[in-house]
């Protein structure tokens, strides 16, 4: 636009007139927001009812939500017809590694999800020579080089590589313990747990979001409940919490339960059940008792919350078939516990007997037709990634325990599996429970790129999908409300995540956009490999990273500190 502007000047005692055109175009103002989702009905993740309302974003926050409909945003989306939720936060992922390899995230982000909580017990520091040697076959494989060895480094090379979620993460007490003990089965000197508490500390102050355990694996479960208790109290002091995959969740169940609950009461720490089962058949129906026990804790006292996946599958490391004392001193002398031919014998004896003294998986999955392979790390074994042990031995005309000792032999210990161990019934019942969230417990992958050729478990690709479309659309066991309060608030507040998990003007704007009529998983435990379908929009921190059903290139995620953290 042209104006014509007429100035007046006094210039040595003479009042002068002058008048001069200036283009006013390019001075007009920009769209006040940056993004703009209109039409949608706002779910924020507090359990409230749905409403109609629009939302917008500036930068990488939530500023608006209301009757949006004469602003102005560079870009727009017509949400008419789908909901629109606070991005959804998987309470137990296993990417830490992965998001190194490639950090697009994949399988999160194309269902929805924008942050992810990790950190297993074995999380991704600190690292020492003796540690980054263990894992010397993954790295290797994958061309990973190891540049970080505490927290902060980590989080570091996330700020410097980019990645496609949010990444929060535990100080595990299986890797201090592994860093200043090893493998070996005996309790720390006064000195060595000292040192462990010192690395939990500065785990803390890097910003670990608290003390974590996986106490059915070796190491782990050679940890005594008075030394989890002692570095529960380390992470207590900077705010943090303890979340455990107790030491049993089978045969041991109870007197598991029982030591998550002495951990609580004695550390003064909130805890996290990560998840929660019943597993075997003789225990399939106790979900029920198992929550009956968790309500009466909390009303002690106790701060105990859980957590669940929707699939009557778990998934670990094939090796996890073994008694503990085959794993006692790390995976090379594993390996050679499995070549010796008496040893084997005791193995196959052990495995085929019930016993309380340890978590025996593959007897608990009713043998070889209940483990299915889920990924290798040797390329000449991926012709038996989804396939039964059952159908691998009758293949190679051995027995089954013989066909599970030469798997883990030839990939080096790194075989995942999936173990069909829990009940549907058990499983509705821990999803409808108050103080039970969501997660995934597995990591990011893709249908392309490095890590396109191995398979996993299917929850990496679809839980949160699977839940809204098979249990709240077709079910109807939850509401659409609860179940994304179980997906994004819950699991944000328990973190402490004060400025994520909601919709409100303010927090940073972590938004999917799903079409509540057509959204459900695809991803099968045969052919795990496949995205979900009616995840429309996702954005992290403000940024688009799934623009009508397609990943954007857009690597918008952070690294998360928790409460410790000190700059």
């Amino acid at each position: 636009m042209l104006t014509r502007i007429s100035v007046s000047l006094c210039l040595a005692g003479m009042l002068i007139f002058s008048s001069l055109t200036i283009d006013t175009t390019a001075s007009a103002s920009p769209p006040p927001y940056d993004l703009l989702i209109k039409n949608g009905t706002i779910i924020d993740g507090s359990g409230r009812p749905g409403y109609k309302a629009d939302l917008a974003l500036k930068g990488d926050r939530i500023v608006q939500i209301g009757n949006l409909r004469n602003a102005k945003a560079t870009r727009v989306i017509d949400a008419a017809g789908l909901v629109v939720a606070p991005g959804f936060i998987d309470m137990l992922g296993q990417s830490e590694t992965y998001v190194l390899i490639d950090n697009r995230a994949m399988s999160k982000v194309m269902m929805g999800v924008t942050t992810e909580i990790t950190g297993e017990g074995e999380s991704i520091a600190p690292l020492n020579d003796r540690l980054i040697k263990e894992q010397a076959d993954f790295t290797r494989r994958y061309n990973l080089t190891v540049d970080w060895r505490t927290l902060d480094e980590y989080f570091r090379r996330l700020e410097k590589q980019g990645i496609g979620v949010n990444m929060g993460t535990f100080v595990g007490a299986t890797q201090v313990r592994a860093y200043v003990i090893g493998f070996d089965n005996r309790p720390p000197t006064p000195s060595e747990l000292a040192e462990m508490k010192q690395l939990v500390n500065q785990a803390m102050e890097e910003g670990a979001l608290g003390l974590s355990t996986s106490l059915q694996y070796v190491p782990a479960r050679f940890a005594k409940t008075d030394e989890i208790i002692e570095l529960a109290k380390v992470a207590r002091r900077h705010g943090g919490i303890y979340a455990t995959h107790q030491r049993s969740e089978a045969n041991g169940l109870d007197e598991s339960l029982e030591e998550v609950f002495e951990i609580a009461r004695q550390a003064k720490i909130p805890v996290e059940i990560w998840h929660l089962k019943t597993a075997y058949q003789k225990n399939w129906g106790r979900m029920p008792e198992v929550l009956e026990k968790i309500r009466k804790a909390r009303a002690q006292g106790l701060d105990i919350t859980a957590d669940v996946y929707p699939y009557i599958a778990g998934s670990t490391a094939l090796s996890a078939c073994l008694p503990p004392w085959a794993l006692e001193g790390g995976t090379e002398k594993m390996l050679g516990r499995l070549r010796d031919p008496q040893t084997r014998e005791r193995l196959k004896k052990e495995i085929s007997t019930d016993s309380r003294e340890w978590e025996n998986i593959y007897l608990g999955s009713g043998g070889a037709s209940g483990v299915l392979i889920g990924s290798v790390l040797t390329r000449e074994l991926e012709w038996t990634q989804g396939k039964r042990v059952s159908e691998i031995a009758t293949e190679q005309k051995k027995e089954p325990l013989d066909a599970v000792f030469d798997l883990i032999l030839a990939d080096h210990g790194q075989t995942g599996a999936i173990y069909f161990m829990m009940s549907e019934a058990d499983l509705r019942a821990a999803m409808l429970a108050p103080f039970v969230s969501f997660c995934t417990d597995s990591g990011a992958r893709a249908i392309d790129g490095p890590l396109a050729g191995a398979k996993s478990h299917p929850r990496g690709w679809g839980s949160y999908p699977r839940i809204l479309g098979r249990y709240v659309r077709e079910e109807r066991l939850l509401t659409l409300e609860k179940a994304i309060q179980k997906m994004t608030g819950m699991p944000a507040t328990r973190v402490g995540l004060r400025d994520r998990g909601f919709l409100r003007a303010g927090m940073f704007a972590d938004i999917t956009v799903f079409d509540p009529k057509t959204v459900i998983d695809r991803a099968t435990f045969e052919m795990s490999n496949q995205y979900p379908q009616g995840i429309q929009y996702v954005v992290v921190n403000g940024q688009i990273s799934v623009d009508g059903g397609q990943r954007t290139s857009a690597l918008a995620g952070r690294p998360l500190r928790g409460p410790g953290y000190k700059k």
